[in-house]
């Protein structure tokens, strides 16, 4: 997956076009998430394992509208203990996971178009799925999701001169259904725009 990654990044950085002469944008980028919530009291430690994609076509130099999805893999594994559920109890190491899938409409305003560093704001609407995972030697508890979610958004497109790379930071945050608090998280995202 890392040698995927790599080859795909080496590849955009490579053959990315200039970001003014551009009427859309195409992104794929690196994505850590840092749990918040009640998604952070079930899997507290941070997600290396994520990425993103996402495609804005440009309206005016400013303005850009369009969609984007993601990935991020959050992974706890537990100490040795008792966990009580009702009136089941069961002992051993636990290992947690969350699947966080989101697919959002999104809109990005572009502060200083025509520029090598162009700060941008955005606002992401759409849903978040979340995929659960509690393995306990045999036994496995499994749960799933779909969440109206909302996700801001800060960056910059840096124009390198060989191509371009987005910077960014997210947050998304998830409300509440189906007995399930909204789950939230931010990420910390770069990449190559193309």
């Amino acid at each position: 997956m890392k040698k995927i990654f790599f080859v795909i990044l080496l590849t955009g950085i490579i053959t990315a076009t200039q970001v003014k002469a551009q009427e859309s944008l195409f992104s794929i980028q690196y994505s850590m998430g840092f749990s918040n919530g009640d998604l952070k009291e079930f899997n507290e430690a941070a997600s290396f394992r994520g990425m993103g994609l996402e495609y804005r076509y440009m309206m005016k130099p400013a303005i850009g509208i369009g969609f984007e999805t993601g990935y991020n893999l959050f992974y706890d594994e537990m100490d040795y203990a008792t966990y009580t559920k009702g009136t089941e109890s069961v002992s051993g190491y636990q290992y947690r996971y969350t699947h966080a899938v989101p697919v959002l409409a999104a809109f990005d305003y572009y502060l200083k178009p025509d520029t090598k560093f162009n700060p941008f704001v955005g606002l992401g609407v759409g849903t978040l799925y979340t995929f659960r995972d509690i393995d306990m030697g045999m036994f496995t508890q499994e749960s799933d999701v779909w969440q109206f979610a909302l996700r801001p958004q800060v960056g910059v497109l840096v124009d390198t001169g060989m191509g371009n790379l987005i910077l960014g930071a997210k947050y998304f945050s998830g409300f509440k259904a189906n007995d399930t608090e909204g789950q939230s998280y931010f990420t910390i995202n770069v990449g190559i725009v193309f």
